[in-house]
């Protein structure tokens, strides 16, 4: 392992970067629906993110590859991006948040496959234990998450402004702390990227992955409004959100010993067929609290082994040179385009048919994902064994 000293400073940044979206994730939605605006518009506001991360990661990728200086861009990026969240307490109009959003979330996507880049390269030969320090991303969710959960049931929802920006000055503070590190050489360094993009694993693997972040919209959309209209305290809520990212932690810490024993596309293959069950589980069995709490349970699978393998997987596909852009080309397919899709998809669907419907739209995209991958992989075989 490298030197565990440097550790921290990477941890640090992860830590503040997913307590923002333990802040966004289950408590924006509540917080725009309390400024009377309805599902169509929250669909619409919560899309700028996704939306964002499809774009911006691309470019800022290219550039840190291109100049070779991956952490003054990560610098750069959590700077503007806290700059620009200050607009949420200006305004409350639909066109000013979204404004305000799509400029916060430029900057904001841009750092985090650098910094997955990053970690990897620090890792080296160790990449299998990236989980360990990718776990503080989660400690720092369910900080936020349980925390503000038990707060908005004393204190107006309002106040989750302020929770962002605490999380959003974080970044920024731990964005100077992140290591240095070399990008070495790889023979794949010639090719271009699109070259590495055309080959048929590797489009098959990014098109179940966007297929995953489809199935997700709906969850990260309106879970919360689901669980609260359903007569769930906004403490329940926090908890039920936090429960899922306590297992994800779990699954961080045995990975090393998962890959070495199944490989990421037998945990691939898990992670969509328990993502199929998981989304039929919350769109039917609300009334039925250990339902949902299995549900979330296998959060540690759908996201936490999920995430972990997909970045390893990435990480074997693109190599040297390619680092920043395989790891931003990943998280604007998946998180990005994905996410978008799925989040304006599920808008009409919540508002013409229910959460039920919606939520077994979404068991169904995870399973076109999980035959995606079965058949890429079937196919493979075919042609080893000729």
């Amino acid at each position: 392992m490298p030197p565990t000293n440097h550790h921290w400073r990477i941890a640090g940044f992860y830590f503040f970067y997913y307590a923002f979206v333990g802040m966004f994730s289950p408590y924006w939605s509540l917080y725009l629906k309390s400024i009377d605006f309805d599902a169509i518009d929250i669909a619409v506001l919560l899309s700028i993110q996704p939306v964002m991360r499809m774009l911006s990661p691309n470019i800022w990728g290219w550039v840190a590859d291109h100049t070779g200086k991956r952490q003054l861009v990560v610098q750069i990026a959590a700077t503007l991006s806290a700059l620009c969240y200050l607009g949420v307490f200006i305004t409350t109009s639909f066109w000013g948040l979204f404004l305000v959003l799509a400029m916060m979330g430029f900057f904001w996507s841009a750092s985090m496959p650098l910094v997955e880049a990053t970690t990897l390269s620090y890792l080296g030969k160790n990449t299998s234990h990236y989980g360990r320090i990718r776990s503080w991303g989660s400690i720092g969710y369910i900080v936020s998450v349980v925390g503000l959960g038990y707060a908005f049931d004393y204190v107006a929802i309002a106040w989750l402004l302020w929770a962002g920006l605490v999380c959003e000055i974080g970044i920024m503070v731990y964005s100077r702390q992140i290591p240095k590190t070399e990008q070495l050489t790889h023979h794949t360094d010639s090719q271009s990227i699109r070259q590495i993009v055309m080959q048929p694993q590797v489009l098959a693997f990014l098109s179940a992955c966007f297929l995953m972040s489809v199935a997700h919209g709906s969850y990260y959309t309106f879970f919360s409004i689901y669980l609260v209209e359903n007569g769930y305290a906004k403490s329940a809520v926090g908890w039920l959100w936090a429960i899922g990212v306590i297992c994800e932690i779990g699954v961080f810490f045995l990975m090393p010993w998962l890959v070495r024993r199944y490989g990421y596309i037998r945990i691939l293959l898990f992670s969509f067929g328990s993502a199929v069950l998981r989304f039929l589980l919350i769109g039917w069995g609300a009334d039925f609290i250990f339902l949902l709490l299995f549900a979330q349970v296998l959060h540690a699978a759908t996201f936490g082994a999920y995430h972990a393998a997909s970045v390893g997987q990435i990480h074997e596909f693109f190599r040297g040179r390619h680092q920043s852009k395989g790891q931003a080309l990943f998280g604007s397919l998946s998180y990005g385009a994905g996410g978008m899709v799925g989040g304006l998809a599920s808008g009409p669907i919540w508002l013409h048919y229910g959460a039920s419907v919606l939520y077994s739209c979404s068991a169904g995209v995870a399973l076109l994902g999980l035959l995606l991958i079965l058949w890429k992989q079937r196919m493979a075989g075919r042609l080893r064994a000729a």
